[in-house]
C-alpha cells in the first residue's frame, strides 16, 4: 500500500513538473517575442538562454551564438557552440564560428570554417574573407586564387564595408578585391612588386575614387617606391 501511494505521488509530481516546464517554455517564448518586438538584444539573449535550459535545441543554440557574435561578444558566441567543425553543423553555426574566430585573431581556425562555408555555398563575399585571411597567413598563392574568383564573380551592385576610417563606408566589392590583390602581390615580393601593386590600387580607384583604403595603400606604396629610389641615388 505504501509503495502504491509512493508511486502515485511520484507520477503526480512528474505530471506537475511537466506542466510547469511547459508553462515556463511558453512564458519565455512569449518573452522572447516581446523582446524581439522591442529590439531589446539583452532581453532576447536572456529569453533564449532560459529556453535553452528548459528545452535544449541546437538550432536555438546556433541562433543565440549568432546574436552574441552580432553584438561583438565573440567569446560568448564560441562558448555557446564550440569552435570545432562538425559534420552536422548548420550553415549559421559554421558562419558564427568563422566570424567569431576571425574577430579573436584565431586566423588558422577561422580559415577552416570559411573554407567549409565556401565549399557549401561559394560566393564572392566568402572568397574575400578567405583571401584576406590567407594574405595574413602568408598563403599568397591560395589567396590570389580566391581573389581571381572574386573579381570574376563580383556584380556591380555588390558592396563591402570598411572601418579603417573614422566614418565606416562601403565600396564596390570588385574594387575591394583589386585592392586586396595589390596587397597580396606586394607582400609576396615587397621589393619587386611595388609598381604592380600600385597599378592594382589605381585599378581599384578607377572603379571607386573615394575608396579610402586603396588611397592609403597607394600612398604608402608610392612613398616606399620614392624611398627606394632615393636610396639608390
Amino acid at each position: 500500500m505504501k509503495k502504491l501511494v509512493f508511486l502515485s505521488l511520484f507520477a503526480f509530481t512528474l505530471q506537475v513538473s511537466a506542466q510547469s516546464n511547459s508553462e515556463l517554455v511558453k512564458h519565455f517564448e512569449s518573452y522572447y517575442q516581446q523582446m524581439k518586438n522591442h529590439g531589446d538584444v539583452q532581453g532576447i539573449i536572456n529569453a533564449m538562454t532560459h529556453l535553452e535550459v528548459l528545452s535544449p535545441l541546437q538550432a536555438r543554440r546556433d541562433t543565440l551564438a549568432y546574436v552574441y557574435a552580432s553584438e561583438g561578444r565573440n567569446l560568448e558566441a564560441l562558448n555557446t557552440i564550440g569552435i570545432e567543425l562538425g559534420t552536422g553543423d548548420s550553415d549559421l553555426n559554421v558562419e558564427v564560428k568563422a566570424i567569431a574566430l576571425k574577430a579573436l585573431n584565431q586566423r588558422e581556425k577561422a580559415l577552416v570554417h570559411y573554407e567549409e562555408l565556401f565549399k557549401r555555398k561559394p560566393n564572392p563575399y566568402i572568397a574575400y574573407e578567405l583571401a584576406d585571411l590567407k594574405i595574413q597567413l602568408q598563403k599568397f598563392v591560395e589567396a590570389k586564387q580566391n581573389i581571381e574568383y572574386g573579381i570574376a564573380n563580383s556584380k556591380d551592385d555588390m558592396k563591402r564595408s570598411f572601418y579603417e576610417s573614422q566614418q565606416p563606408y562601403q565600396t564596390s566589392l570588385k574594387a575591394a578585391f583589386l585592392c586586396l590583390k595589390g596587397l597580396a602581390v606586394f607582400n609576396e615580393d615587397q621589393k619587386g612588386n611595388v609598381a604592380t601593386a600600385i597599378q592594382f590600387m589605381n585599378d581599384a580607384l578607377a572603379i571607386d575614387p573615394n575608396f579610402n583604403l586603396a588611397k592609403l595603400s597607394r600612398e604608402a606604396l608610392e612613398a616606399r617606391r620614392s624611398q627606394e629610389a632615393a636610396n639608390k641615388n
